[in-house]
């Protein structure tokens, strides 16, 4: 058996990418958008960068059912047995609930990665020698290990963990963990040196990883297991889609990092953003011309600085006059905002517009 074939990968792509409105839209949230041009969608490349390093076939992908047919369409390779439709909204941690609960029928001895399907990682080589390691430590171990990152500034839309004691040359207990921090405070855990970002990646034994997420959640998949005793997936796609409401709107990372013992973190050196805000693209991406920040689009500046701009192709946008702006258009909504405070802004605005103007534009 090669070594690698006990090793999964489960990518989140379930989403609906409101903080990236309106460039992000229900009906084809960021996941599914080749949103910096790269000829690869968000999803797309997240498969890539794991194919790379365990078996293809090992790799599923969690989503909602109404996302179905997209992850279908960008990922054709993906067989039906490797793909999680949800009925319905919830958190990451019964998600993971279920991926774990089919990658454990199909190898007892799996351990699996959990990472969100929009991350941008930078260095492939460093990636997979922090991957490799993190596979080694909990086959060993036993524990749950979230991957974790040197802060590079005072990010207050990031999730701060805090390093405890060493466990292993580069592994640590968890000491604490923050979510989302006022910006005096992210300053002061960068400062501090004990701190690092968690990156929404996750690795543990499957068994192990089934272990904690039943004290976070009703025990509704072992249910399945006492009535099926041969395990058939279409058969527990069915019982999920009638069970899944059941479950409560938990997150991964708030579950595991807040509500579980033993967890570890890794302090990792490849580099990684989450890009799910307007204000995260500012903070992470190049910027050019009067530090403004252009994805992908013909503009032209004039006396204009620290702005976001996105438009669609065949667009330009003249930007004149206009500092520390959003200015992103995508189908039949063009949206100008200040960037300070862009997520909680872009989130009111869309439940207001979808209020007062319809789904059509969300």
């Amino acid at each position: 058996m090669k070594e690698t074939e006990n090793n999964y990968c489960v990518i989140l792509a379930g989403g609906k990418g409101r903080r990236l409105w309106p460039c992000s839209r229900e009906d084809r949230p960021k996941q599914f958008v080749d949103f910096f041009g790269t000829g690869r969608t968000a999803l797309q490349q997240t498969y890539d960068r794991f194919a790379r390093i365990l078996p293809p076939e090992n790799i599923f992908v969690n989503t909602n059912e109404e996302y179905a047919d997209l992850v279908r369409e960008q990922l054709p390779q993906l067989d039906a047995s490797r793909m999680l439709a949800e009925p319905i909204h919830r958190g990451t941690a019964p998600s993971m609930a279920w991926a774990t609960h089919r990658i454990i029928h199909i190898n007892p001895e799996a351990n699996i990665i959990v990472t969100p399907s929009d991350l941008t990682i930078i260095g492939d080589e460093q990636f997979k020698e922090c991957v490799d390691r993190a596979f080694c430590f909990v086959a060993e171990h036993k524990r749950v290990l979230a991957m974790g990152v040197k802060p590079s500034r005072p990010e207050p839309g990031y999730g701060y963990i805090q390093m405890g004691e060493t466990e292993c040359d580069g592994v640590f207990s968890v000491q604490s963990f923050t979510e989302k921090p006022e910006r005096d405070f992210a300053k002061i855990f960068m400062d501090s040196g004990e701190f690092l970002w968690n990156t929404g990646m996750f690795i543990a034994n499957a068994n192990c990883l089934a272990d904690c997420l039943r004290t976070l959640l009703p025990v509704v998949l072992r249910n399945y297991d006492d009535t099926h005793p041969v395990f058939d997936f279409e058969e527990e796609n069915r019982f999920v889609h009638d069970n899944f409401p059941s479950y409560p709107n938990v997150s991964l990372d708030s579950g595991i990092l807040e509500k579980t013992d033993g967890v570890c973190v890794m302090h990792c050196d490849f580099g990684w953003a989450d890009l799910g805000t307007w204000h995260g693209i500012y903070e992470a991406m190049h910027k050019g011309e009067g530090d403004n920040v252009v994805i992908n689009t013909d503009v032209v500046l004039d006396n204009a600085r620290g702005n976001v701009i996105k438009l669609s192709d065949g667009r330009l946008a003249v930007v004149s006059g206009i500092d520390n702006c959003i200015i992103a258009e995508e189908g039949n909504v063009l949206l100008v905002c200040r960037k300070e405070d862009s997520s909680s802004n872009v989130r009111r605005l869309t439940n207001e517009i979808q209020m007062k103007k319809g789904e059509g534009y969300i």
